[in-house]
């Protein structure tokens, strides 16, 4: 018989580096590529492989989370299959989540409830495609403890990552560090290190013992990363699965592990650019692994007028249904559902989430556009960056961000 696997969404995160997109949401609930939300994509992975039996714990500003997945994500009744939000509920005592591995403590009555053999622990805030069942299946064919899924990074970014370090047989986890700066190489790649991508197969008795033992230390962080895979690696019950041999139904070459942390403003924005090439460094048309979402009834997406240089067109892009591009341009874009982009307007570089209405003239260079943003007729946004930082979010990296439901003022 197939095992039982309960799946665990850690869905808590506050989201503060992603400011203001996360002013009015969890990190988790903010908008993606034009049609998703973030925690569409380890949903949809979890359900392609076919485990169906999903709890999504919440925390912060959830309002908005618990809304999409109530609405989006039903599975059959009949054959007892879930997603279902979970919000913090002081279970254990007078206290919110405390951390990521509190929040499993806190939530022992679900996996009482299923009895699984294996529970699936996995983050809600990162873009990619992974076929969970190999993980799954490696991790019960090693008799691990744990098995933390490990991307391969170049050493010199070890700094920027927790960092599995393995033993000569590359599969036990010697150490586990968050961003050392003398990290040692892979046996058999000593140029590049394994960062943790923050999801973990567990077999479920280590997983409870563990996490109702940090619970007892009142000098622990309760993070699953930082807390209880470091206890279990000092026990040699910790295994990595190296995600390149993870291998997605349908993916090709290019997106082949494909893994993005978007964290921050700069790597939300470059996630989005690696959504328009010609040949994408991440695929939304693999239809043999799709991204599930919900999709209202908006009708497909319109270009119009054709009269000189009053052209509605879109070059290098994806528009999504409902979006009315009029008699303007918008290049190399993200364009989401319900935008208007008025004649004469230019946009280019950007990411336009649902709602956003750009006025005649406008030119909009490389910004990040919350929900229901206005932008009048004639404004500048992204041409001159002094000026934007005294008005608005301008990231790290130059992109200017403005957060849900403002009106730009000329």
């Amino acid at each position: 018989m197939s095992p039982k696997v309960l799946a665990i969404v850690l869905a808590g995160g506050e989201g503060k580096r992603l400011m203001p997109l996360t002013a009015d949401r969890a990190k988790p609930a903010v908008p993606f590529g034009g049609m998703y939300r973030m925690i569409d994509f380890v949903l949809s992975n979890l359900v392609n492989g076919g485990f169906l039996k999903i709890v999504v714990l919440t925390q912060y500003k959830s309002h908005s989370l618990d809304r999409h997945v109530t609405k989006t994500w039903r599975m059959s009744n009949l054959l007892g299959n879930y997603v279902a939000p979970v919000p913090a509920q002081q279970r254990r005592g007078p206290w919110w989540f405390a951390g990521s591995a509190d929040a499993i403590y806190q939530s022992f009555n679900l996996i009482n409830d299923e009895q699984p053999d294996y529970v699936i622990v996995f983050g809600a805030d990162h873009i990619y495609r992974m076929d969970p069942r190999q993980m799954v299946q490696d991790h019960i064919d090693s008799g691990a403890g744990v098995t933390v899924a490990g991307i391969r990074q170049p050493l010199a970014s070890a700094d920027q990552f927790g960092v599995i370090e393995v033993g000569a047989d590359g599969r036990r986890i010697r150490a586990f560090r968050e961003k050392p700066t003398d990290a040692v190489g892979l046996p058999d790649a000593p140029d590049q290190v394994y960062a943790s991508m923050g999801n973990y197969v567990f077999t479920t008795k280590v997983l409870c013992e563990a996490v109702e033992r940090d619970a007892g230390d009142k000098t622990s962080k309760h993070d699953m990363g930082g807390s209880i895979i470091p206890m279990l690696v000092e026990r040699g019950e910790a295994n990595v699965y190296d995600f390149r041999d993870n291998d997605v139904p349908g993916s090709t070459d290019r997106d082949r592990g494909y893994w993005r942390d978007v964290g921050t403003l700069d790597s939300f924005y470059d996630a989005h650019m690696d959504l328009i090439a010609i040949h994408p460094v991440f695929n939304l048309y693999n239809f043999e692994w799709p991204i599930y979402t919900d999709q209202p009834p908006w009708p497909p997406a319109k270009f119009v007028h054709g009269w000189q240089e009053r052209v509605g067109r879109a070059v290098g892009s994806l528009v999504s249904p409902g979006s009315v591009i009029s008699g303007s341009l918008v290049e190399n874009s993200v364009v989401a559902p319900k935008v208007k982009v008025h004649s004469w307007a230019h946009v280019e570089g950007s990411v336009l989430m649902e709602g956003v209405d750009i006025g005649r003239h406008a030119v909009i260079r490389n910004a990040i556009l919350d929900k229901n943003v206005i932008v009048p007729e004639g404004a500048e946004i992204g041409v001159d960056l002094e000026k934007d930082r005294q008005r608005y979010h301008v990231s790290d990296n130059g992109i200017v961000v403005i957060g849900k439901g403002q009106r730009i003022e000329l």
